[in-house]
């Protein structure tokens, strides 16, 4: 399927380690609540799955955020559990609360039931992509994103979200050999699902290991990040001639980056624990070498500052990562401006236009010093 040729593509070059004019930026969770529009939109949609399922409307909010701010990528609006809800454990949301599952997984009769399920229930998703993607009309590349196969499982086994993972993590220690059967499904489906959103128009997919950090060490080599392996692994290196930059995004991952540099992706997204400079020097790579693409790692509550303590803040991200890597001719350490985590539903909209504008200023001051 033709679509228009991309005229900003600072992004997907930021994620393949060659040098661009400025840092791009763009927000985990930018359309979303925080955005009158989108609020909008939402009470149109009647609920939030009305809002993810129906491929006008995930269009119109994907966009939301390209019309106020100038960001440079945008991502599918879906949920990271829209894979589980294909397998026919229910989910839903209610106004003000988190996902709910209607139905659990947390014994041997109902891991025997999983499977990785027919993409044609996730047809809303793909439909949703390319959507999204005529609509941009080569504005800014679109991302394509699912939770990870432990994220997943944290959601399937409480049956919505939690706040000690008490459930999730006594199966896992007590009957490893199931928590290992939905974690080898789920990463299966992951697979197949991000696949099949490239082939529908995304150009860049990212994995969200959003629980990761909620394991031991140890646990999180066996039951998280084997299975990010076993995902990517699976997923398509290029689409259409065009490179698919993968991204692999752990909360609270930061201890574990040295074995994350191992993994076969494009870039590590870091929260706000982590320092970007010691990141830079210990996965990014020098100037014509191999290495990983940085993205983060604001803190998303600085944004509930003022605007002049926002852009103090954000110089401060961009002075961490360092200098930017400007030689044309080769590879090398490069920085995508994000969030540590996503956007806060209360956050003023005015704020992140500070943090946006900070990102395009700064950045691009830092490369003119050279």
């Amino acid at each position: 399927m033709p679509f228009e040729p991309l005229r900003n593509d600072t992004f997907l070059r930021a994620c393949l380690r060659q040098a661009t004019d400025h840092t791009p930026v763009w927000l985990m969770r930018q359309a979303g609540r925080y955005l009158p529009e989108y609020c909008a939109t939402r009470a149109k949609a009647g609920s939030f799955m009305g809002l993810a399922t129906n491929v006008q409307y995930a269009t119109e909010v994907t966009l939301q955020p390209l019309e106020r701010y100038r960001l440079d990528a945008a991502i599918l609006f879906s949920d990271i559990l829209t894979v589980p809800d294909a397998m026919g454990l229910g989910l839903s949301f209610a106004l003000g609360e988190g996902p709910k599952f209607a139905k659990v997984v947390r014994d041997e009769a109902a891991v025997a039931e999983l499977a990785v399920p027919d993409m044609h229930k996730l047809q809303y998703v793909f439909d949703a992509v390319t959507s999204i993607r005529k609509a941009l009309g080569g504005r800014v590349p679109l991302i394509g994103f699912s939770g990870s196969p432990w994220t997943l499982a944290c959601y399937m086994v409480e049956g919505g979200g939690s706040d000690d993972y008490r459930l999730v993590k006594s199966l896992m220690y007590s009957r490893p050999d199931l928590m290992h059967r939905i974690l080898a499904i789920n990463a299966d489906a992951v697979a197949l699902y991000l696949n099949t959103q490239i082939e529908a128009g995304a150009q860049a997919v990212m994995v969200f290991d959003s629980w990761g950090g909620v394991l031991a060490d140890g646990a999180f080599q066996d039951f998280s990040l084997a299975y990010t392996r076993r995902v990517l692994a699976q997923l398509k290196r290029s689409h259409d001639g065009a490179v698919i930059p993968r991204i692999v995004f752990t909360k609270g991952g930061g201890l574990w980056l040295g074995e994350m540099a191992a993994l076969d992706c494009e870039v590590l997204g870091l929260d706000w624990t982590v320092n970007l400079g010691q990141a830079r020097a210990q996965v990014g790579g020098a100037v014509g070498g191999p290495g990983k693409a940085l993205q983060g790692n604001i803190d998303p509550n600085v944004l509930f500052a003022p605007p002049e303590a926002i852009a103090q803040q954000v110089r401060g991200v961009l002075e961490s990562f360092g200098p930017p890597h400007t030689d044309p001719a080769s590879v090398g350490p490069t920085h995508i401006f994000n969030l540590g985590h996503g956007i806060s539903q209360h956050t003023p909209p005015e704020h992140v236009s500070a943090l946006v504008e900070t990102v395009y200023a700064h950045s691009r001051a830092m490369r003119q010093r050279r």
